[in-house]
């Protein structure tokens, strides 16, 4: 069986309020919560999760090498970032020119990700 991309793994320093953020953000659950790593998915059988793991002592410093891109359709895409907003993301500058397709967001943890325009909208 070849291999297939199980969970994005995310470091956090409080790993239940991080898994609560993304699994409102996304509309998922939270599938399992142990000391050491909280699990959240559309559901326990979906193909790919994510999974909240220590941090350990460290500070985030420097923007992320990976991301998450988010989308939604045009119509709700404001709403939705106003939505994220809300629950506890923010808005931040990673130098974008303001003529890019996405918006750059930060989880409650500083965690960059995009919430970018559907591909339908992306064609010249």
């Amino acid at each position: 069986m070849p291999l297939r991309l199980h969970h994005i793994v995310i470091d956090a320093h409080d790993l239940r309020a991080l898994a609560d953020f993304w699994a409102e953000a996304l509309g998922w659950n939270v599938l399992s919560v142990r000391e050491r790593e909280v699990v959240v998915g559309a559901s326990i059988d979906a193909p790919v999760g994510l999974c909240f793991m220590p941090a350990g002592s460290t500070t985030k410093v420097v923007k992320n090498r990976v991301h998450l891109d988010l989308t939604t359709t045009i119509d709700d895409r404001d709403a939705e970032i106003e939505r994220l907003l809300d629950i506890g993301a923010r808005r931040v500058d990673v130098g974008q020119t303001g003529e890019e397709s996405w918006d750059v967001l930060a989880d409650p943890e500083g965690n960059e990700f995009c919430v970018v325009r559907t591909k339908t909208t992306l064609v010249d």
